[in-house]
């Protein structure tokens, strides 16, 4: 099953089922307030005879607007653990974003004018469709509802300010997640996915791998990152991005305003994005 989330012509949003050409109203504002619902797959998965949109005409929002949590691991592919330079971790690299960060699948990405140094991530995300704490490996499994892409921007130069993260990772509508939450079982591998991971910028492949590279799996992130807090419904884990980006080029290589990134998973979904240029008020 396929998940989305559009935008209305009244300026509200809902949760959508994609069924082919067609997106079904699943009666919630969004798939984060759909996963919210007890039994929400089965809920989904029985709804018919209800409002429907063309899916050529809708314009698809960011996937959670406001997720309780988002979680992103750095440093999870062994390829791109090599090209920064870095042992292979022990624990996972954890960082967190803010939902001010989020945008659609088709948004501009916003490009601060703060930064000079602005890079690539194409990611697997895991959304969560139900509280766990301290999850068990058959718990952490049940509690992924789905997957979709995100594309973790990143401002190096203020990444690497300090030994933190978080300054560099954080920059208002800069984050695209979408289009789909694609449920696990229409997925190769299930909970963990076996899947091709793909960026291009202008055309170009800048980064190419598959989810085999990953160090921890989608099950084990759960787990870990369960033990230290709740995980709710609506709740997103980025898993890492694989090798390529702009940072470990050899010259560097980012992003200056007008380009367009496609960040595509196989049987996941697509971004597209062009890289507008913000104007600091």
């Amino acid at each position: 099953m396929k998940l989305a989330t559009i935008r209305l012509a009244d300026g509200h949003t809902a949760a959508v089922r994609v069924d082919g050409d067609t997106l079904v109203h699943l009666g919630a504002t969004d798939v984060g307030a759909l996963l919210a619902q007890p039994e929400w797959r089965s809920r989904a998965e029985a709804v018919t005879g209800t409002t429907s949109y063309a899916a050529a005409d809708a314009t698809f929002a960011t996937l959670v607007p406001a997720p309780s949590k988002v979680v992103c691991v750095g440093l999870n592919y062994k390829t791109h653990i090599q090209e920064m330079g870095r042992d292979l971790p022990e624990y996972p690299t954890l960082f967190s974003k803010f939902a001010d960060c989020l945008i659609g699948p088709t948004d501009d990405i916003q490009r601060p004018a703060e930064t000079t140094e602005f890079d690539w991530e194409v990611e697997l995300a895991v959304v969560i469709g139900a509280t766990v704490r301290r999850a068990t490996t058959e718990q952490a499994e049940a509690a992924i509802a789905g997957f979709t892409v995100l594309n973790d921007i990143t401002c190096r130069d203020w990444q690497f300010r300090t030994r933190e993260w978080l300054q560099g990772k954080n920059w208002d509508s800069s984050t695209p997640v979408g289009p789909y939450l694609v449920t696990p079982d229409e997925l190769p591998g299930g909970v963990r996915p076996a899947v091709a991971v793909r960026c291009e910028v202008d055309g170009e492949v800048v980064q190419s791998d598959t989810t085999g590279d990953l160090l921890f799996d989608p099950v084990h992130l759960v787990e870990y990152v369960s033990t230290m807090v709740r995980l709710n419904p609506g709740d997103i884990i980025a898993t890492g991005t694989p090798g390529g980006v702009g940072h470990a080029r050899k010259p560097p290589r980012y992003l200056t305003g007008g380009e367009v990134i496609v960040t595509e998973i196989e049987g996941v979904g697509r971004l597209v994005n062009r890289v507008v240029n913000e104007v600091a008020s």
